[in-house]
């Protein structure tokens, strides 16, 4: 028997960097730092990714097994930066170097209680940098009609320019219990 799927539709816009930013970046908030999360831990990453995209429809990761996941992470391509705000966890970003020299911000956001700050371009710049550090000749990202709204005009202030955008059609697993907004079900 097929497992239960709630379909959700979506239009996915795919950006890219091809030069560096002239502009200063922001400074992080006083109190906010960024750091390499060496030998993340799998049940660490779920609780990043669970919780950083528990308002915007991440599945993808939720359903990948703790092998596969745990593979990924050891993957020297492979890093997450974790944004500490005044003691607490604030965000998270992921960067691919698999592709270099195009690096890929696979994924990026702030925790719930951090989103609203005014901490979010400043973060992201943080990961553009960083990639452009890491000998990137270009930086590449996603987002969808599923995450937050200001996402798009966010990386798009950020330097990066819309390549091509796909409607999709996902089968999110019912299991998930993800909380789906209704003007994105099929």
């Amino acid at each position: 028997m097929p497992e239960p799927v709630i379909d959700v539709g979506v239009v996915v816009t795919f950006l890219r960097m091809e030069r560096r930013p002239t502009e200063v970046a922001p400074p992080l908030p006083d109190g906010a730092e960024v750091r390499i999360e060496r030998n993340c831990s799998v049940e660490f990453y779920r609780t990043l990714y669970n919780t950083v995209g528990q308002d915007y429809v991440w599945w993808l990761r939720r359903t990948m097994p703790d092998t596969q996941l745990a593979s990924l992470l050891r993957n020297p391509r492979v890093s997450i930066h974790v944004l500490h705000h005044e003691g607490a966890i604030a965000g998270f970003y992921e960067l691919d170097r698999g592709g270099m020299p195009t690096v890929n911000l696979s994924y990026f956001g702030l925790m719930p209680h951090a989103v609203g700050h005014r901490m979010g371009y400043a973060f992201l710049r943080h990961a553009v940098d960083t990639a452009w550090d890491l000998g990137a000749r270009a930086v590449t990202v996603n987002t969808c009609t599923a995450d937050h709204p200001r996402a798009l005009p966010t990386y798009q202030r950020a330097g990066f320019r819309i390549t091509r955008q796909s409607a999709e059609e996902w089968p999110l697993p019912v299991r998930l219990g993800l909380n789906i907004p209704e003007h994105l079900k099929i």
